[in-house]
């Protein structure tokens, strides 16, 4: 493949990831605005159109009308009071449309051009794969708010968000292996599975983020380090049995948030200290540091998030900077892996 090649697929490739980024601000916007239920008909291709008229205004806003969540929580909304919700809804989908063509039209183009080795469309067609299940969860989603109550299930948020950033993180990752390249391959020894097992945890941590933001835990005990005085609030215990405390309980939820924050703190630590004595290569450095510095951020903005009950903008930024901390994390295995450019002395 050569120089070109790389550049152009490499550009298309950021292009997408960067737009899946972009959506999962926008969806962060839309659930804390309370919007995501604005829209209750669900159609791929009709709808695309916004109203333009006060009739097809009118008739948008009586179908919201039927919907569990006007019966319940905002009987007294006006059409320009729905409207103020509708739009971020809409610019969700319609940002998942043209992603959608963004991946599409280029893909066929590189591919008809020759420029996508096997393994290559192979990679392509998963991530095809993964948007098409990611626009499911996400009618899967608000479909669980429009028959009974007007809330979605926290657990179909969480899958959701999940799919998502492993969307992005895969983009990332081939992006990577077209730039990089993957000609010295490395087994993984014990540094590469701390980085591994912090992953993890940043996964873990991200469903729970989702579990916080889907039961509205974070307006509660908002309070740092202790909750409202005490380590564990004995709220944390209020559900029987014990487990769904920390599947559905408010306060089990942020409580389990909080302790996968201090571990995804401490593992950080320990790979910025175990990284400046092993590594040796100067993008692995970057890749440690970067680490550190955006969990450190996002630490803080978790703390501030939870102490100023949940702004759109704290909210969003903390969404917003899983991903970036879920990224630093998946660049350095990636450096790891395929180790390439020689740190300068």
């Amino acid at each position: 493949m050569s120089k070109v090649q790389k550049k152009w697929l490499v550009a298309w490739l950021l292009t997408g990831a960067l737009m899946v980024f972009l959506m999962v601000v926008i969806g962060g916007i839309t659930r804390l605005t309370n919007s995501g239920l604005s829209m209750v008909d669900w159609h791929l291709i009709v709808g695309a159109v916004p109203p333009t008229t006060d009739a097809e205004w009118q008739l948008t806003f009586e179908g919201y009308q039927q919907s569990p969540e006007f019966k319940e929580l905002n009987s007294e909304y006006t059409v320009e009071d729905f409207k103020s919700i509708f739009w971020w809804e809409y610019l969700h989908r319609m940002l998942g449309r043209v992603l959608g063509i963004v991946f599409l039209i280029p893909f066929l183009f590189f591919w008809l051009k020759g420029w996508l080795p096997r393994k290559l469309k192979i990679q392509l067609l998963l991530v095809f794969g993964l948007g098409a299940f990611q626009a499911f969860l996400g009618w899967f989603m608000v479909k669980s708010g429009l028959v009974n109550e007007p809330r979605v299930s926290h657990f179909r948020l969480a899958a959701h968000l999940f799919t998502a950033f492993i969307t992005c993180m895969v983009i990332f990752w081939i992006c990577l292996n077209i730039w990089r390249g993957e000609i010295a391959k490395v087994k993984l020894e014990s540094f590469g599975r701390l980085v591994l097992s912090f992953l993890g945890i940043v996964i873990l941590q991200i469903v729970y983020g989702a579990f916080v933001a889907g039961v509205h835990a974070g307006y509660m005990h908002n309070t740092w380090p202790l909750m409202d005085g005490s380590f564990i609030a004995d709220a944390v215990w209020a559900l029987e049995p014990t487990y769904l405390n920390f599947l559905e309980g408010k306060s089990g939820i942020q409580f389990v948030h909080r302790i996968l924050g201090l571990l995804v703190f401490g593992l950080a630590a320990a790979i910025y200290w175990k990284g400046l004595k092993q590594l040796f290569l100067k993008e692995q450095i970057t890749g440690v540091r970067l680490v550190l510095i955006l969990v450190v951020f996002q630490v803080v903005l978790g703390i501030a998030t939870l102490l100023f009950q949940v702004p759109i903008v704290l909210g969003v930024l903390h969404q917003a900077g899983a991903l970036c901390v879920l990224a630093a994390g998946v660049y350095l295995l990636h450096t790891l892996k395929y180790p390439s450019i020689p740190r300068s002395q």
